[in-house]
């Protein structure tokens, strides 16, 4: 619920901060103080629409902050847009804010970060609902009415085991999707495979395969120049040439020169064990070289073999992502797939027949819900009608609507026709209205706005009270059209509508705003040439000395009857406490 509100340079607003809290906050005050731009300061910061009037003149910008604590019936919701956007903080609370500019640009950030619009309205939508702006009324929102008729009736364990079975269908279904779709295209799919598969299996690949025949290759396109350089080395370490003496001869000399020296000096026989180790290295290069001359290979016949080889193995890498690894992991895939489309016409007829049973159980419990559903449609329809007479709508009427939309391949009911059905069932709820008496009924989404359509909503809210989990609800122009008496009732209805809400109302009744669990004065003040709102926390005296300005200003007769009427709220609602 909104715990703090801090507004800056907004129309009349200079600077303001709230401190707010669950229950019945009353906003009162003159026409014109400010009380509805408090209001439209928190329907921008949760996405609304804003524009550069909106702006204080002689300032550049507005800003609006809102910090939110996540009660634990929206947490879950408002956590998962937050991790899905990766703005998650704080996990009790989310902090709003909109900055409007001068140049007609404005931004939105949550938990400072710069976001869309339209992620704050998304946001928003489960935080505040705002009555009178039917933009902000989740009411509004035909797809929830299903969702406050199950929360009223209680289904959440029968829904849960429904959507359980619902998702067992599902997975059938997509299961045969599959397997019929293999099915359709299976002889000219199972010919691609084989023809792929046979591919792959006879060409007899091994991994490392191609990378020994590029070596072979090599040696034997250049087994020519390889002798030649092989019986070059050969002559030089062991015949050397008419003017050079063999490097073997040579290490055979420096070896018995260096054998003189060390008699002489025993000290340096470190170099006669080198020139004798070089000596042994000669020879055993000698020795090497022979054996690779001997063993290199004059066959053209090969040769063609290799190169065939490689180019049978270049073709299948080509055709199978691009090396032997891929190409055996393709014929293992082939192999099981072929598996699959051999059993696959067995398989679907056990689906088949799975899907039968899954359907009908679906159905039973399809129409469990839906029944539950209407008995709890006729106790909703009557309790909301109550609450609108006690609003002095006496003749307004509520009913929830149900319908169903044909589906051969739906659920089937006992009439036989079948219908469509999803997550939720096969009912399609729709909360309609007739305002006034003779009036036909209507969807909510059209009833008309203004004080009506906040008592309206207050009624429904009261009723759903424990099923509507939006955590803050504002009230505007609600008490358009009522008089003092209808007022209290009004009164008595948010102070019930804020023991599980927090509930924001601006008001001109002082009946009304004697429930206030909270009540702040709206004022207008002019310093220095320009008009500023001040918003005041009243404690009881003060608000006794409101109450009677907002029945005709401070006297003693006024502050008697604001006396009286305080009390005649307190003591009601000490009765109603008592009940709850």
């Amino acid at each position: 619920m909104l715990s703090e509100l801090r507004i800056e340079n907004f129309a009349i607003i200079d600077r303001l901060t709230l401190s707010l809290r669950q229950g019945l906050i009353a906003f009162t005050g003159e026409t014109g103080a400010g009380k509805s731009i408090i209001l439209d300061a928190i329907a921008a910061v949760i996405g609304g629409k804003v524009e550069p009037a909106m702006i204080r003149a002689g300032a550049d910008r507005a800003l609006v902050e809102a910090t939110f604590t996540l009660p634990g019936e929206v947490r879950a919701a408002v956590h998962e847009i937050l991790m899905r956007e990766d703005l998650l903080d704080d996990p009790d609370t989310i902090l709003l804010s909109r900055e409007i500019r001068r140049e007609g640009r404005s931004v939105a950030r949550v938990n400072g970060r710069a976001v869309s619009a339209g992620l704050m309205r998304e946001l928003g939508s489960f935080l505040v609902d705002i009555h009178g702006q039917s933009e902000h009324l989740s009411l509004l929102n035909v797809r929830e009415h299903i969702h406050l008729l199950d929360r009223f009736a209680g289904l959440q364990e029968l829904l849960e085991d429904y959507r359980s079975e619902y998702q067992r269908l599902q997975g059938i279904r997509r299961e045969l999707e599959k397997l019929r779709q293999i099915e359709a295209e299976a002889e000219r799919r199972t010919d691609l495979l084989t023809y792929q598969l046979q591919e792959i299996e006879s060409a007899r690949l091994r991994v490392g395969e191609d990378e020994e025949l590029r070596k072979e290759r090599d040696r034997l396109a250049n087994a020519e120049n390889l002798a030649s350089l092989a019986q070059q080395s050969l002559t030089l370490l062991d015949e050397g040439t008419p003017d050079t003496p063999a490097l073997s001869d040579l290490a055979g000399q420096l070896v018995q020169l260096l054998h003189g020296m060390v008699r002489m000096d025993a000290s340096q026989s470190d170099l006669l064990e080198q020139a004798q180790t070089l000596a042994e290295l000669a020879s055993d290069l000698s020795r090497s070289l022979q054996t690779y001359l001997d063993g290199i290979e004059f066959n053209p016949r090969r040769l063609a073999q290799v190169e065939e080889r490689l180019d049978v193995i270049h073709k299948i890498q080509r055709k199978y992502n691009g090396s032997i690894e891929s190409a055996l992991a393709f014929a293992e895939k082939a192999r099981a797939e072929l598996e699959t489309i051999a059993h696959a016409t067995e398989r679907i007829a056990e689906l088949e027949e799975e899907e039968t049973r899954a359907l009908q159980e679906l159905s039973a419990r399809a129409r469990t819900l839906s029944e539950r559903r209407k008995e709890a449609a006729a106790r909703l329809e009557k309790a909301v009608e109550r609450e609108l007479s006690d609003l002095s709508m006496n003749g307004a009427r509520f009913a929830v609507d149900f319908r169903t939309d044909p589906d051969p391949e739906g659920i089937s009911l006992p009439d036989g026709s079948r219908v469509a059905f999803d997550a939720l069932g096969f009912d399609r709820v729709e909360f309609l209205i007739a305002p006034n008496l003779g009036e036909g009924l209507k969807p909510l989404v059209k009833i008309a706005s203004g004080g009506e359509t906040s008592r309206l909503m207050l009624a429904l809210k009261n009723v759903l009270a424990q099923a509507d989990y939006v955590p803050t609800l504002i009230f505007d122009e609600i008490d358009q059209g009522i008089g003092g008496r209808v007022g209290a009732v009004v009164g008595e209805k948010l102070w019930q509508l804020g023991r599980r809400h927090e509930v924001l109302c601006v008001t001109h009744l002082p009946q009304l705003a004697a429930y206030g669990d909270l009540h702040f004065s709206v004022r207008k003040s002019v310093h220095e040439g320009r008009t500023t709102t001040q918003v005041q926390a009243l404690e009881e005296e003060e608000r006794l000395t409101e109450l009677a300005l907002m029945l005709g200003g401070v006297n003693p007769a006024n502050l008697t009857a604001a006396r009286e009427t305080r009390l005649s709220a307190q003591q009601r609602m000490q009765e109603l406490a008592v009940k709850i």
